[in-house]
């Protein structure tokens, strides 16, 4: 088992680049950032080698996204802007050597269908799937819960196999959130399941709350059992909201997901 930590979630009480570090000596063996882009790329490789940690996951460009708009990925009238994102993800990874590239589905536009939505999203992953196979690197995208994320194009494992089957590319596959499959009442084990054999990448977070493993409901043995059973050899990113903040004392589940990997 892999585990990357997720700098744009965990240790915040540290400059991103000092997370790097600490995700190493916490124990992590990669890390993972959802929006590295304003560290020079040149630093961020230089951090990342410095500290011997493999770059596992970075988000494609968002444009308005973070701010609560529909981004570029799935929205017409933005086609230069995610080619403009497409070539300074391109750029960035050429130096940072991420493993993976996760493009946003993001939110459906205000006066577009959502099948003018999904038509544009699917010629766009299969641009950047082509584009950054070159690299050899590979290409995912996430379904979203719409509770907390309301207007999200892509939500459920559903959602996610018709993405697959409409791009149809070997460099690209699912990101699976253990969080956002719970959050809306989908059984994460079920979603495995779905999903067996197409999965890039999985993230998970306790439901409710976002908290660290152990904090909430989910069964996170049988979610790893499931994957295991998928025959998943991928990374599984740490992307949970530490309790109070306090990134080194929230990591009590790494020791046990450990022991049982030993054991």
């Amino acid at each position: 088992m892999k585990l990357s930590a997720n700098l744009t979630m965990l240790f915040t009480e540290q400059p991103l680049l000092e997370r790097i570090v600490s995700a190493a000596a916490a124990g992590f063996d990669g890390v993972e950032i959802q929006f590295p882009y304003e560290v020079p790329a040149l630093r961020m490789k230089d951090e990342l080698a410095r500290a011997g940690m493999p770059l596992v996951l970075m988000n494609f460009p968002g444009g308005d996204f973070v701010s609560g708009g529909p981004g570029l990925a799935a929205v017409p009238a933005r086609q230069e802007a995610f080619d403009e994102a497409l070539q300074e993800a391109l750029s960035y990874a050429a130096m940072v050597r991420p493993q993976l590239v996760n493009v946003l589905p993001g939110r459906l536009a205000k006066g577009l269908s959502r099948e003018e939505a999904i038509a544009t999203l699917i010629g766009n992953i299969r641009k950047a799937a082509e584009a950054f196979q070159i690299l050899n690197i590979g290409v995912v995208s996430e379904a979203i819960n719409p509770i907390d994320m309301p207007g999200f194009l892509v939500n459920t494992p559903q959602h996610l196999q018709g993405l697959l089957a409409a791009i149809d590319h070997d460099n690209f596959r699912a990101q699976l959130d253990i969080y956002h499959m719970a959050r809306q009442g989908i059984d994460p084990v079920a979603a495995v399941e779905m999903l067996a054999g197409r999965i890039g990448h999985v993230q998970f977070a306790d439901c409710p709350g976002r908290g660290a493993p152990g904090s909430a409901n989910i069964d996170f043995v049988a979610v790893r059992e499931a994957l295991e059973k998928a025959a998943y050899r991928g990374w599984l990113g740490a992307e949970y909201r530490p309790e109070e903040g306090d990134t080194r004392a929230s990591l009590g589940w790494m020791t046990a997901w450990r022991s049982v990997d030993q054991g």
